[in-house]
């Protein structure tokens, strides 16, 4: 068998990494496997990349395997490829993981679906532990940079406390307060309102150009 044939036979299954705001900052969706291999045992929402089908839309599929609807999707993008060759028991499986922000959904049910904080993750099937460790500073380092990404993240406002918990919750580390406000002035606008969370001075909101 030729190489060009091993490669062929590989299965492409793209991973989504679904994201959102939360109370800890930025938090990962994760769900129970229904199917074997790991039935029962909490995953990644993925799916096999289809004939003809965009990653993203792949992303966009997996992402309704833990009860996201399209509708629900900030935006969607492409993050890294996993090619150990036993990542998967069934065979040779490429990974492409992705990250998929969504707003406004929780789980009908906390037993099948529900969001974890990265401080708080459970062990996950395959190689989903190793995914998250491995996107986690690939999203650190496109906060405030790929605006694409941060705007679907943070939605088209945001409180600097969001801004600052989300920071830390991708980073990993505490967040230098001064520098983190100069780039919000660098690359969004200070709204004319103001957030109030009902204790003490209300903060600055910030919005998107």
């Amino acid at each position: 068998m030729t190489a060009a044939t091993d490669i062929a036979s590989s299965a492409v299954s793209v991973d989504a990494v679904v994201l959102r705001v939360g109370a800890d900052g930025a938090e990962v969706l994760i769900h129970r496997r229904a199917a074997e291999p790991f039935a029962g045992d909490w995953a990644l929402p993925g799916v096999l990349l289809g004939a003809g089908e965009r990653i993203s839309d792949a992303a966009i599929r997996a992402a309704g395997k833990a009860g996201v609807s399209a509708a629900a999707v900030d935006g969607v993008g492409q993050l890294v490829v996993f090619d150990e060759p036993h990542r998967d028991p069934r065979g040779p499986t490429l990974s492409i993981s992705a990250w998929v922000a969504v707003r406004g959904f929780e789980p009908s049910d906390p037993e099948t679906a529900r969001w974890v904080s990265w401080e708080a993750l459970p062990p996950l099937a395959f190689d989903h532990t190793r995914i998250l460790a491995d996107v986690r500073p690939v999203l650190a380092d496109k906060l405030w940079r790929d605006l694409t990404f941060t705007a679907a993240l943070t939605g088209s406002e945001f409180s600097v406390r969001t801004a600052l918990d989300v920071t830390r919750s991708l980073t990993g580390s505490d967040v230098d307060r001064g520098n983190l406000n100069r780039t919000l002035k660098r690359i969004a606008v200070r709204s004319d309102r103001e957030s109030s969370s009902g204790v003490g001075r209300p903060g600055a909101l910030w919005r998107w150009p």
